[in-house]
């Protein structure tokens, strides 16, 4: 799940002092999180599990895990939704104490607090067991080797969707290519249509799974050495990327609005737009901000995103959260059996999916056919699970995130800004940020290959 385009987790500081021999964490002089509960607790005597966690309709699955078990007790509560509940979470991190015992994480953001000592290893409390339950891309993304760090609940594998009524009027067929997708835009500008997509800065995870799409590999890191990591955002996949969307930026080809603000959506809603190229949670994200709810009702369809190269489709994937074990926790193997079955019974996850609140990543329900053949109404009625979203996370591959995804979105997002102000290209913006990431890997204490 993906609301916020930055986010910050972790400091400079805490990271220097893991990687000279410091780690965060440690429960010794853990607080009791379990004090303040949003949520009714069914069963008194059965003792409480800390749970922060920000999914819309986590009374409704809380209730459902306290309901279902007798042993253990979910005690959530609200710190935040991302930024802000990452900000306290690295508080409680530095503090050694103050963090809940299962914190809901996005998956670029684990190795920020893996590297930290902050989060448990679920694999020796029987985290493989439900491997079989996720793609080879969803899992990849909460492991390390062996070690599993978290449990995926949502995922957001990536498409385009697009407004049918201005693909009509324009007569714009459907792109299968970036090259085609750049054709449209130019056939849609000649033709005085509106814009046919966004840069916006502040999404930087996009351009990220982009480049990814297009063969390249930004970071390589591994936890099992932990002081090394590889940095690759001047290689000519980055730079081909960088360049593609800079052109059209130039060429007025594309908007350069920030996501996720009053004026984007607006512009959404009113056509200003002709595509939207995000993840499967943004049908969602766009209705619940009031986009498809009045004169662009059914205006709006999604086809699978355009490929870099059409023989060899590349699936890539933009947000999605998952539950793990803090260092904290008072019980880690009750703990661990919150993360792992909580959001994962059926009444939750289809609560989840039917409410649009999440893209379930359990394949027991992107297997069941009612998720798979589900007329999507954001959609005007097309079957978007079966026809685009679930081929897209099944060939999902997982990703190399950085152990410090945040300051790395932070300058991309710096490098997308000028950009789109013309003051200078996408090769000179990913020499830059190769620069500058390479320059704070080794001030933070890591060995740059």
């Amino acid at each position: 799940m993906r609301r916020n385009a930055v986010v910050a987790v972790l400091s400079a500081t805490a990271l220097a002092a893991t990687l000279a021999g410091c780690s965060g964490g440690g429960n010794e002089a853990a607080a009791d999180t379990t004090q303040n509960c949003t949520n009714k607790i069914v069963r008194q005597d059965a003792p409480k599990v800390s749970v922060w966690a920000w999914y819309p309709n986590m009374a409704k699955v809380v209730d459902n895990f306290n309901n279902a078990h007798s042993d253990v007790q979910v005690c959530w509560t609200v710190a935040g939704q991302g930024a802000d509940e990452y900000a306290k979470f690295q508080t409680a991190v530095e503090a050694g104490k103050g963090a809940p015992d299962v914190v809901m994480l996005e998956a670029d953001h684990l190795a920020n607090y893996e590297i930290q000592n902050a989060l448990v290893d679920l694999s020796k409390f029987g985290a493989n067991d439900v491997k079989k339950n996720f793609s080879a891309g969803a899992w990849k993304d909460v492991s390390q080797g062996e070690a599993v760090y978290a449990i995926p609940v949502d995922g957001g594998p990536m498409a385009m969707i697009y407004r049918k009524d201005v693909f009509d009027k324009y007569g714009i067929p459907i792109p299968t290519t970036w090259a085609e997708y750049a054709a449209d835009a130019q056939k849609l500008k000649d033709a005085g249509g509106p814009a046919f997509g966004d840069l916006g800065a502040n999404v930087p995870a996009v351009l990220t799974a982009l480049m990814a799409q297009k063969g390249a590999v930004p970071f390589n890191y591994d936890l099992a050495n932990q002081k090394d990591v590889t940095i690759s955002l001047d290689s000519q996949p980055a730079k081909d990327v960088l360049n593609y969307w800079a052109g059209l930026a130039k060429k007025g080809l594309v908007d350069k609005v920030d996501q996720f603000t009053p004026d984007y959506i607006s512009g959404v809603v009113g056509g200003k737009y002709a595509t939207y190229v995000s993840a499967a949670w943004a049908p969602g994200y766009l209705s619940g901000a009031g986009v498809g709810n009045g004169a662009d009702k059914g205006q709006f369809r999604v086809a699978p995103l355009p490929q870099w190269d059409a023989s060899n489709p590349v699936s890539v994937n933009w947000g999605g959260s998952a539950f793990a074990v803090t260092s904290q926790a008072k019980n880690q193997k009750l703990a661990a059996e919150v993360a792992i079955g909580l959001y994962a019974d059926d009444a939750s996850l289809t609560d989840g999916w039917k409410t649009q609140t999440i893209f379930p990543l359990n394949q027991n329900v992107l297997s069941s056919k009612e998720f798979i053949n589900n007329p999507v109404d954001f959609f005007g009625g097309q079957t978007a699970n079966k026809d685009i979203y679930i081929p897209a996370e099944n060939a999902y591959k997982g990703f190399d995130y950085s152990p410090f995804t945040t300051y790395y979105y932070a300058q991309l997002q710096a490098e997308i800004t000028k950009i789109n102000s013309g003051e200078i290209s996408g090769d000179q913006a990913a020499t830059e940020l190769q620069n500058t990431m390479v320059t704070y890997a080794k001030s933070q204490g890591f060995n740059v290959k």
